[in-house]
């Protein structure tokens, strides 16, 4: 059964702004509880201009983490001269050594290739 109800547009308008605000505020708390449970972090504006001018997200991040190239070679099981290689794009490395400097920062695969 198709019931049609008929408001006016004033109405209308009024209640869709509020399903808007409802929607922006249910995504506010998704990555509120995300923070919280970190799955999620805030990344401060200087790394993050960084990684939007186009540098290494490699380094940007290495920095962020306030490690030297060899403390994370070190973690990750690879070469200081591969990491330094990455970092200024002489080589991009293979998965393998991108999966365990991912690793090695906490951030994710995609956040190193971007």
């Amino acid at each position: 059964m198709n019931e049609m109800v008929t408001i006016p547009r004033e109405e209308y308008d009024r209640l869709r702004a509020a399903a808007e605000d409802l929607a922006d505020l249910q995504s506010y708390d998704r990555a509120m509880a995300a923070l919280a449970a970190g799955a999620e972090e805030l990344i401060p504006a200087v790394y993050a201009n960084r990684l939007l001018d186009g540098e290494s997200p490699l380094r940007v991040y290495r920095d962020l983490r306030g490690l030297t190239q060899a403390t994370l070679a070190e973690r990750a099981g690879v070469n200081r001269v591969t990491v330094a290689e990455i970092e200024t794009g002489r080589k991009q490395g293979s998965v393998a050594t991108l999966r365990a400097l991912a690793g090695a920062l906490d951030v994710t695969l995609d956040d190193l290739m971007a």
